[in-house]
């Protein structure tokens, strides 16, 4: 007889977390999340996102075996930012079963409901669109990249089939170095720097020493780059240092790019090595004994980026900006003896914009992700 339960202790965090090492311990392309930033991510007093936020987890069990986990999550500032009364669903994983996940759905509402949620439920968000998202609908015949969500197909008949509908889908681009065109893209971007440069707005590499100072002039592009995308909802301060500092750990100065106009941070582009290379490697998302080693020898060997942040705030959109953000990193790339292949994500399907900006260097989309909705 299958059963759900509330997730509130320490010994069924771990089960929470480590469900879905089970579930795809045959799948060559998974990539276990790490345990620590996991168990961080989803405990109070760990992780920002609780300051303005609540997250319930329940795992399902068939007898005594779990055989599937489901989040229900209020998150504040969404609510606040939209005016809206929503709740959200994430770290969505289960078996190949109907009535798991409906009893997994159904227990999430309930609880968001007893919260006084009374509009959509929205997801997956692990837990806000701040961090990875959406359900994976194409693309699954490779490993997801750094901080990207991956899951098995069926899941989307898993979701449908409880009444969920598409709100957006999310879009990842491919670029690869070998198919890369110098000539055009040489010319493209030379373009777009003389027009940057007549406007007297200049592109260049993050200043790692003074970084403190760089991240608080960042967030303020951030909040107001994206403040028109679907679910967004603006970073306190505590939750972008957060980002920082994790993100520091792996940046690379040659794949973070800023925009300043007359001194003033205008856009920023971000691209990260994907560790996810390294991680694949780390049994069940463990760093000791071994992980840390792999971890550390790993990632200055990956041969594959992912541009996840890029932004330009309003009144200098359309400049040509967001294109010489790609072409920058993308020759940066061609410069490297190691770097094969970069993913642009997330791209909104309806952000025409940064999408003519991706196509027009040779950007195919190669990996599709949703975001779905159901009354509540």
């Amino acid at each position: 007889m299958k059963k759900i339960v509330p997730a509130n202790s320490a010994k069924q965090l771990k089960l929470f977390v480590d469900f879905p090492h089970d579930l795809y311990k045959n799948d060559s392309n998974y990539v276990p999340e790490l345990f620590i930033a996991q168990r961080d991510l989803l405990t109070p007093g760990k992780h920002p996102f609780h300051e303005n936020g609540e997250i319930q987890k329940f795992l399902a069990y068939d007898e005594d075996k779990i055989v599937g986990r489901i989040a229900a999550i209020i998150n504040k500032n969404h609510n606040k930012y939209y005016n809206s009364n929503d709740g959200f669903f994430g770290f969505f994983d289960c078996i190949d079963d109907s009535e798991t996940a409906r009893l997994l759905f159904d227990e999430a509402a309930k609880w968001l409901k007893d919260k006084g949620v009374t509009g959509k439920i929205i997801g997956p968000v692990n837990p806000s669109t701040n961090e990875p998202c959406g359900l994976q609908t194409e693309g699954f015949d490779s490993p997801s990249k750094i901080m990207m969500t991956y899951n098995a197909p069926y899941y989307q008949h898993l979701v449908e089939e409880n009444g969920f509908t598409k709100q957006t889908d999310i879009l990842a681009y491919q670029f690869l170095k070998a198919t890369y065109n110098d000539t055009r893209m040489r010319r493209l971007h030379d373009l777009m720097q003389k027009r940057l440069h007549d406007r007297n707005i200049t592109i260049r590499k993050i200043n790692m020493k003074d970084f403190k100072n760089e991240a608080a002039k960042i967030k303020g592009v951030y909040n107001s780059a994206w403040d028109k995308n679907l679910g967004f909802s603006p970073l306190t301060d505590t939750e972008f240092a957060y980002m920082a500092k994790d993100m520091k750990l792996v940046l690379d100065p040659d794949y973070c790019v800023v925009a300043e106009h007359e001194g003033k941070i205008i856009g920023f582009a971000l691209a990260l090595p994907n560790i996810n290379e390294t991680l694949i490697k780390v049994k069940r998302g463990r760093l000791f004994p071994t992980g840390i080693f792999k971890l550390l020898t790993g990632k200055n060997k990956v041969k594959s980026l992912r541009i996840l942040l890029l932004g330009v705030v309003e009144g200098y959109r359309k400049a040509g900006i967001e294109m010489n953000f790609y072409s920058t990193i993308i020759d940066n790339v061609v410069k490297s003896n190691r770097i094969e292949e970069v993913e642009a994500s997330w791209i909104l399907e309806d952000n025409l914009l940064m999408r003519k900006a991706i196509e027009d260097i040779n950007g195919k989309i190669y990996k599709r992700y949703r975001i779905y909705e159901k009354q509540i």
